[in-house]
């Protein structure tokens, strides 16, 4: 759902605090500030116009909605004691991490204070004994990785940019190693979480760290994925893995898309323990060749990377090239060392910015749903016949090994026309994936502009219950208002 019509911050028709009594949250905040000061200390606190609309948005296109003043807090005593203040008078409180959302998640629909928490960028307790590391909210996945690199573990999540691990959190990141290694959902152990009024909840205890438990109900899966609106993650626990002996990446290139999502299916119904799968369609790889000066061929096209011993390895490769042949896929092309999986892996992981290439000046928006296996290579065939039906630019790349997959849909949005086709478009393949007993987002979460289809996915009896939790947890609305219910 594209947010590209609301007449308010909220919505079509729905009145919000800035719109309606904004100028009175204005002045509670303008008397404010010198407590804040005194909290956070004077160089970490800001109202100036660019500072507050760098914070008013994500890398998204939903509009920009700055909050009414910035702060960066150095430890969790601070976070806590402006949550306080802020519950106290009623201000909303957004976390902002990078700020490398696709949903609008850090945009202040209701202004309030911004919590940008990179500067608590400390990693702690790594204990490689028991493969696991706790950090704070400022360390991002690529800084943990580079800090790891001596000590023969690594964290495999993965969602392309260099997102902070507790927004990562927050928004129940994935990427591209999911298929074997799961998501952030499955590789967190512990959370400290700030709540409204300031109290600090460990989720699973004080400093604990346990494999399993089956003590009580699951609040760090609770926060898992909330996107901010139930408290402020200020450290993380999470599993780490042994770095694999030996590494290989493929390229493989197919006639059709279906072929190559059949593949995809086959090699994991094979039981094949594939570290990545991943697919670009013929629009998506003429774009990243492109951008990244490469050339493969300009045909429907699986990355595959395989993980373990060298003989495990061996025998993974042979399994997966057996059934990509019988499939009418290519030789694979080889990535071995490191310098060649980087370079395979960037051009991948960019995309995003090879789709925008494609029409400079203009904006995009990433799709994002998941479907079951089996149904993989009909919704993608489906969405490939609609894409190229509207005459939208829409390159497609997926996790396909989750059935998650991603169109990037490029626009102008000064041509209202095109907005209208690209919003019914994703309207259609959400429903298209919630038919198919799938999900509106495998990845990017709901933030602004999934809310309906998050009604429509799981039902008034469910979306009834998240209202009493968020209530529970947030009785006054202030921790992110007007994201995910």
């Amino acid at each position: 759902m594209l947010n590209l019509h609301s007449t308010c911050c909220e919505g079509p028709n729905v009145p919000c605090v800035r719109c309606t009594g904004g100028s009175e949250l204005m002045i509670v905040i303008e008397a404010l500030v010198d407590d804040l000061r005194t909290l956070v200390g004077d160089c970490n606190i800001s109202t100036a116009n660019a500072v507050r609309e760098q914070h008013g948005r994500d890398e998204s296109m939903h509009s920009c909605q700055p909050p009414d003043v910035v702060i960066w807090p150095q430890n969790v005593e601070q976070v806590s004691k402006v949550a306080s203040l802020c519950y106290t008078h009623n201000i909303p409180i957004i976390p902002f991490g990078t700020g490398t959302g696709l949903e609008g998640g850090v945009s202040a629909l209701k202004g309030g204070v911004c919590f940008d928490l990179t500067r608590m960028d400390k990693i702690l307790n790594l204990n490689t004994d028991d493969f696991y590391v706790t950090v704070e909210p400022g360390v991002t996945r690529k800084t943990l990785n580079a800090y790891l690199r001596d000590s023969g573990l690594w964290f495999p999540v993965d969602p392309g940019a260099d997102a902070s691990l507790c927004g990562m959190v927050a928004t129940s990141a994935s990427g591209t190693n999911a298929v074997r290694y799961g998501t952030m959902r499955d590789n967190v152990i512990n959370l400290e979480v700030v709540l409204p009024d300031g109290r600090v909840l460990c989720t699973a205890g004080k400093d604990r760290s346990f494999r399993k438990t089956s003590a009580g109900y699951n609040l760090t899966s609770l926060f898992v994925g909330s996107e901010g609106t139930l408290g402020i993650i200020t450290k993380a626990t999470l599993r780490l893995y042994g770095v694999p002996e030996a590494t290989v990446a493929a390229v493989c290139a197919f006639p059709s898309v279906q072929a190559a999502v059949d593949s995809t299916v086959q090699i994991l119904q094979c039981g094949i323990p594939i570290a990545r799968i991943e697919f670009l369609d013929d629009v998506m790889i003429n774009a990243c060749n492109k951008y990244n000066d490469l050339g493969y061929p300009v045909l429907p096209t699986l990355f595959l990377e395989f993980h373990g011993s060298e003989n495990g390895v061996n025998e993974q490769v042979q399994q997966a090239a057996e059934i990509t042949q019988l499939n009418g896929g290519s030789d694979f092309t080889w990535a071995t060392d490191q310098e060649q999986r980087n370079k395979l892996w960037t051009a991948r992981h960019n995309a995003w910015y090879a789709a925008l290439a494609l029409r400079p000046g203009c904006r995009g928006y990433s799709t994002d749903v998941c479907v079951p296996i089996s149904k993989l290579p009909q919704i993608i065939v489906e969405t490939k016949e609609d894409l190229i039906t509207s005459r939208l630019t829409g390159p497609i790349a997926g996790h396909v090994g989750d059935g998650n997959f991603h169109c990037i849909m490029v626009l102008d949005l000064n041509d209202k026309e095109e907005v209208r086709k690209v919003k019914e478009f994703t309207d259609r393949l959400a429903r298209r994936a919630l038919a198919m007993n799938g999900t509106c987002t495998g990845e990017h979460g709901i933030g602004i502009g999934k809310r309906k289809l998050l009604q429509e996915e799981i039902g008034e009896v469910g979306i009834e219950a998240m209202k009493q939790i968020k209530t529970i947890f947030d009785p006054k609305n202030i921790m992110n208002p007007g994201k995910v219910v």
